[in-house]
């Protein structure tokens, strides 16, 4: 016969195989203190409702209570013959208290009180991935504003289009975590409903009260249907989504950074302390961190398609299958978590080689286009203005020159508008000051733009500390 708490149906015990492989405990660690929360609401319920006595209550709770000092001193043992956490906990407040711990089971199922346990532990994910992004927007803000004014180049193609201030190139990466930030926030706010209650799958037959275990957990409604209840994992899916496309945000910032803090570039100058050597050559400083940040993205993205996967066939509403949701999701946060944390110092440490990036900026004729708007506004048609540069670029090629040092009677074979006021145009400061158009690159611009995201940390401030 199965010793089982739920073998009274069975005549064998689960093969030791069996046991193992079906067992989730060992996952499930992180979500103990978020079980024992759970139990507590649900314990607080049965009483007022009087489905619990005072007195039982008050025993469980004793219990719980107790296992919760366990689990923070260390001493909660981890079985796998508990198959999971929420067993786990029931078995040692029973152990603890008699047999009147079984009662905390009543009116719910390991279906709807795993739900809770993961959704109580997702919120505070969320809110402490919230703090780690922003606290990087927050060192994106100090680099931009450390090097106000320094020259870089515009790529397209990994082509340098148009010189920009290095300002202006930094702080796209704020508004790409503008986004995420977004994107966590709206998970939240879909994660953040009750499911206790939910049962099995279709409810029970206690006379319980949703909406005070909800209130209790700070959850903004208990769920609207019991089916779809035990059957979700959305919540879990949009973490691992919203995890998946900061992940590729930090993975683009982490290859520019190799890029540029290679040897032949040499825009930037990495930290020691967030860097490794090789075994064989001495002279090497390798960008392994963000390299590896990098490499991690990879696995996160693997994470969301693990999880799209499990859930694409399965019928409502609960399957063993979707057992399979809390390893990926808690790589996935786990791997964001710390990409963002050790992202944050070593873009705070790294330095920007200014002549450097004003000599890149420089290169491959980036003031092409404003000899062109040049030539736009002498009145010429900018198609043709596009047509007569090509040609002039075409023989700085040719000549071993470029616009700068192109001389007025040069210019004059190509263009008669052209005049002596050429150059003041096409110098690389006057070419950035001339983009004044909301969200250029001109420095009143970025100035601005760098005010209006310190603003927007302001305003975000008390969300990114939980209140959300």
């Amino acid at each position: 016969m199965s010793e089982t708490m739920w073998g009274g149906r069975f005549d064998l015990p689960m093969d030791h195989l069996v046991e193992e492989f079906n067992a989730t405990i060992l996952i499930e660690k992180r979500v103990t203190p978020f079980s024992i929360i759970g139990s507590t609401a649900h314990v607080h319920m049965l009483a007022a409702q009087g489905i619990l006595s005072e007195e039982e209550a008050a025993q469980i709770l004793k219990g719980l209570e107790a296992v919760r000092e366990e689990v923070q001193a260390g001493r909660f043992v981890f079985d796998v013959a508990d198959e999971d956490i929420q067993m786990a906990i029931e078995r040692r407040v029973t152990e603890i208290v008699g047999p009147v711990g079984g009662k905390m089971h009543t009116a719910r199922s390991r279906n709807d009180q795993a739900q809770l346990d993961v959704r109580l532990y997702a919120r505070h994910a969320v809110i402490e991935i919230l703090k780690a992004i922003r606290a990087l927007q927050n060192a994106i803000i100090a680099k931009a504003e450390q090097y106000m004014g320094a020259m870089f180049p515009g790529y397209t193609h990994f082509q340098t289009g148009q010189p920009i201030l290095f300002s202006h190139w930094m702080m796209a990466y704020f508004w790409m975590l503008e986004r995420d930030i977004g994107r966590f926030e709206d998970a939240y706010k879909r994660l953040n409903v009750c499911p206790l209650g939910a049962a099995a799958m279709a409810g029970t037959t206690f006379n319980i009260d949703r909406e005070m275990t909800a209130r209790e957990m700070g959850f903004s409604a208990p769920s609207e249907n019991s089916v779809d209840t035990i059957g979700d994992r959305d919540h879990l899916i949009e973490i691992d989504s919203a995890a998946a496309i900061c992940m590729m945000h930090l993975s683009r910032l982490c290859e520019e950074i190799v890029l540029f803090a290679s040897q032949d570039i040499h825009f930037f100058e990495l930290s020691d302390d967030f860097c490794t050597g090789s075994s064989i050559m001495p002279n090497k400083k390798n960008p392994d961190i963000a390299e590896k940040i990098r490499g991690k993205t990879g696995r996160v993205f693997g994470n969301l398609q693990a999880m799209l996967t499990m859930m694409k066939g399965l019928p409502l509403a609960f399957n063993t299958d979707m057992s399979e949701d809390k390893e990926p999701t808690f790589d996935s946060v786990d791997t964001l978590h710390m990409s963002l944390r050790i992202l944050t110092p070593m873009l705070t440490k790294m330095t920007v080689n200014a002549d450097k990036t004003r000599e890149g900026a420089g290169r491959g004729y980036s003031n092409a286009t404003d000899l062109a708007d040049y030539l736009a506004r002498k009145g010429i048609p900018f198609r043709q203005a596009h047509h007569i540069v090509g040609h002039i670029v075409n023989y700085c090629v040719k000549h071993n020159t470029d616009l700068e040092r192109m001389t007025l009677e040069e210019y004059r074979q190509f263009s008669d508008a052209i005049d002596a006021d050429i150059h003041q145009y096409i110098s690389l400061e006057a070419c950035v000051a001339a983009r004044r158009s909301f969200g250029g690159t001109a420095p009143e611009r970025v100035k601005e733009q760098i005010e209006r995201a310190k603003a927007r940390l302001n305003q975000k401030d008390a969300l990114a500390q939980g209140d959300i």
